[in-house]
């Protein structure tokens, strides 16, 4: 059964819990793009350019212009395959990671702001909820075995 409703109120909530969420983004003097790359590089490891384009949902040439300031800001780090010349692996440097965390960090103190306001049966539920919608992204997403 498909409830449009409440998937029209999750992604409306979704949008701007994240607007929110982002408005310190600025401090960290990278772009929600860039710092949406640094976040696959270090929570998800070294990726290739054509990796990261396909989880950023960008053309590779998007990709590799993105790359080539993170890169050339001490962000991120290139190594070529040693199989094959032709492809290099991208990797979160000690300052990518340092910048990424920090720029979490404010993410989430904004977000704080937002969960105190719970109630004690608010917040009950929505750990609930969180929960819920976790297992269900996992079971749609996760390949099957």
């Amino acid at each position: 059964m498909m409830d449009r409703s409440l998937a029209d109120r999750l992604h409306s909530l979704a949008i701007h819990l994240l607007r929110f969420a982002r408005a310190d983004d600025a401090a960290t003097g990278l772009s929600a793009a860039r710092l949406s790359v640094l976040s696959v590089l270090v929570f998800g490891g070294s990726r290739t350019v054509t990796e990261l384009a396909a989880a950023e949902q960008v053309t590779a040439p998007t990709m590799t212009r993105l790359l080539q300031g993170l890169e050339r800001d001490g962000y991120v780090r290139r190594r070529r395959d040693r199989s094959d010349g032709r492809v290099s692996h991208l990797a979160a440097t000690a300052k990518g990671r340092r910048a990424l965390e920090a720029g979490r960090r404010a993410r989430v103190a904004r977000m704080t702001r937002v969960t105190d306001c719970l109630n004690a049966a608010d917040r009950v539920a929505v750990e609930a909820a969180l929960a819920g919608l976790e297992a269900a992204l996992s079971s749609i997403t996760q390949p099957r075995r």
